[in-house]
């Protein structure tokens, strides 16, 4: 189930992400997530966006014993 977050005066997109997931990269998911406020650059306060659960991908690069696929 997806989370709510309401913004702060100053909140951008990438610190909402690191505020929320530890990470700027879930910005782009955040705004899959709220896209009739994609176009909004900096937030002002009171905004409610959605934050879906963070999905981690692995990598095909790194090795068995990094994704915890060792057999």
């Amino acid at each position: 189930m997806a989370n709510v977050y309401t913004t702060v005066q100053g909140d951008t997109w990438d610190m909402i992400a690191y505020k929320n997931y530890k990470d700027e990269s879930y910005m782009t998911t955040l705004i899959e997530a709220n896209t009739a406020l994609r176009e909004v650059v900096i937030f002002s306060a009171g905004i409610l966006l959605e934050l879906p659960d963070a999905v981690t991908e692995k990598s095909a690069d790194l090795p068995p014993w990094r994704t915890g696929d060792e057999g």
